[in-house]
């Protein structure tokens, strides 16, 4: 049987859906929708292999609608509105029961590709369900994004590939004649990333490659089955994100030569330029950050050009960007501060703005004392007065804490003289 093992055992109905609970469980925000078939246009993002085309057709399949369904990669403008006029004619202008259109890889399609959806969505000829792997924010236009709800899967979690795995076994066609021990997940589950897919078909291929009927998987036979057999780059998700993660961790690490190397590898696979420079813009700031502002400048004019420019001649600009970022000395503290003050946020709630912090564009509220002793600090010495801008309960609370390294020295210095110890700085 040529069909891989994840499609074979693809669920069909929503009572076989795993994970995503926060979607599809009981309580689930698409579970009500679905069951009563009142399903808006939506986007589906998440990572590779986590059920985003399955749940498309389990969304068409529950509410018994027609289902139409394109590639962005192999799809274009004709193909669209051939599919617009078979669902204007199946009846939707006069149906709750609109077909539905799923869209795989929307973030593939171009502006005129997302353009030419945005009547039959807004008219009702079609339930647009689209699936993406990028952050729609920035790979759907606005006006499209706008008549979509998007709805976040995540990647699969231990219980839940263990039982893509059970199911596997005692479903499938070929698997159940055999007889399968799991004795052993932890490689596999890890091998997997929390992609459902690629957890089927490595399971598949060590299951092919043993001569016996009786099977029994370690982590021992599961290294050296993948080892291999592991193909060079699959920018679909196979390899996807452990190489984009090599490669950030080479560009935090001040290594030039990983990073280069992990570069090349995406540009010999055919990764999206645009995936790439988007990951060295928020590696610019989470990494590099107030140590070298001008590498978040540098970052996103990358950005700008590769999106201009594309293969091949982005990959000098990448690899010029890579090494910048590389060797740029590095801090985390902008990072952490934010991280340090949501959770703050979380933990506190709702506190009050000091009365002279607060806006008072009217008399009722100057006569409240809003605004009141506020201190304009370029009425005072070096254009600084000493005053208290967090709220009450959190006086002398430190967010920010610069990096070791020349700027955030210069930084640490400059606090010193306002603050003397105030923060502990």
């Amino acid at each position: 049987m040529n069909e891989p093992l994840a499609e074979r055992v693809r669920p069909k109905t929503l009572n076989d859906y795993i994970s995503q609970q926060h979607l599809v469980g009981k309580t689930g925000s698409l579970t009500h929708q679905i069951k009563k078939g009142t399903i808006p246009s939506l986007i589906l993002w998440g990572p590779p292999g986590t059920g985003k085309t399955t749940l498309a057709n389990i969304i068409a399949h529950e509410s018994k609608r027609p289902f139409y369904s394109l590639s962005a990669i192999s799809s274009g403008v004709k193909d669209i509105r051939e599919i617009i006029e078979k669902a204007k004619q199946s009846g939707g202008l006069f149906t709750t029961k609109n077909p539905i259109l799923f869209i795989d890889e929307i973030h593939r399609f171009s502006k005129s590709q997302q353009d030419s959806l945005l009547g039959a969505v807004e008219k009702g000829w079609v339930t647009l369900v689209g699936a993406t792997t990028e952050n729609p924010s920035f790979e759907v236009i606005p006006a499209l994004l706008s008549r979509c709800q998007v709805y976040v899967l995540n990647p699969f979690g231990k219980e839940d590939l263990e039982a893509l795995l059970q199911r596997a076994i005692k479903q499938d066609v070929v698997l159940k004649d055999k007889k399968i021990k799991l004795k052993e997940t932890e490689a596999l589950l890890r091998l997997s990333g929390g992609d459902g897919r690629k957890l089927l078909n490595i399971f598949e291929l060590i299951v092919n490659a043993e001569e016996t009927n009786t099977i029994t998987i370690t982590d021992k036979l599961v290294m050296a089955k993948v080892q291999k057999n592991t193909v060079l780059y699959d920018k679909t998700g196979e390899q996807h994100y452990d190489i984009i993660s090599a490669f950030i961790k080479s560009i935090r690490g001040s290594d030039p030569n990983g990073a280069v190397y992990w570069l090349a590898r995406m540009i010999e696979g055919g990764e999206d330029v645009k995936f790439i420079a988007r990951r060295m813009l928020i590696s610019a700031s989470e990494d590099i950050g107030l140590a070298n502002p001008t590498a978040l400048v540098m970052a996103n004019t990358c950005f700008q050009a590769v999106t201009t420019i594309g293969y091949p001649e982005s990959r000098i600009i990448l690899s010029q960007c890579a090494i910048y970022l590389a060797t740029s000395a590095k801090s985390n503290a902008s990072y952490m501060a934010i991280g340090k003050a949501q959770q703050m946020v979380k933990q506190t709630g709702d506190l009050s703005v000091p009365l002279p912090l607060r806006n008072a564009p009217t008399k009722l509220m100057k006569d409240l004392g809003y605004g009141k002793e506020y201190k304009y600090a370029h009425n005072y010495d070096n254009n600084f007065a000493e005053e208290e801008f967090l709220p009450e309960e959190l006086t002398g609370t430190t967010f920010y804490e610069p990096g070791s390294n020349q700027r955030e020295n210069a930084i640490k210095d400059f606090l010193k003289k306002r603050w003397k110890d105030k923060y502990g700085l």
